[in-house]
């Protein structure tokens, strides 16, 4: 059995502590995980050191992204909200409160029209924003209609990405084996 043949590079881009790992067992793939405060980057062996170089920087860049969606605030959320409401409902849904909560097991996100609270399963951060905004404007339509008739899909009708984002949530939910529905 021949060994793997592996080389580890230690660089700092952009100010991230990066750990770059070539692989003769990787082929095509490049992947990152954070590990003990650094960024450790996989590339496959056969991979030249300008190409190794912008992956590197992309996968940086991925990595932040990501971990900046994950840091979303209530405040964030607040605002995002305003702002769909604006765009997508002529600004008619106003709530009084929008937060992340980390008890919900049953729904991506939850309205109480009364109260006019608004409430999103921390489940969906990290998921693409575009999703998070279709969890948001769903429960903002809420304040306006609190059924699920045709009244109600009609104020979510100019979402661009209406199918696409509950296609997703179905996605996430069947392989997760989460009984978790946006209805």
């Amino acid at each position: 059995m021949a060994t793997e043949r592996r080389e580890v590079v230690q660089t700092v881009v952009d100010g991230v502590t990066v750990e770059v790992r070539r692989s003769v067992r990787r082929r095509r793939t490049v992947s990152a995980y954070r590990q003990e405060g650094r960024l450790v980057v996989l590339v496959p062996a056969r991979m030249s050191r300008a190409e190794e170089g912008e992956w590197v920087r992309t996968m940086v860049a991925r990595v932040a992204a990501s971990e900046q969606r994950r840091r979303r605030t209530d405040g964030d959320l607040e605002q995002r909200a305003l702002a769909l409401s604006r765009e997508h409902l002529g600004g008619r849904a106003v709530p009084t409160t929008v937060r992340w909560v980390s008890n919900q097991n049953s729904r991506w996100g939850s309205c109480t029209p009364a109260e006019g609270s608004i409430r999103l399963s921390d489940k969906l951060r990290g998921m693409p924003g575009w999703v998070v905004d279709y969890v948001l404007l769903h429960e903002l339509a809420h304040l306006l209609q609190p059924g699920h008739g045709p009244e109600f899909w009609a104020l979510l009708q100019d979402y661009p990405r209406l199918e696409r984002a509950r296609g997703y949530l179905q996605g996430v939910s069947a392989t997760a084996g989460l009984d978790l529905s946006d209805d």
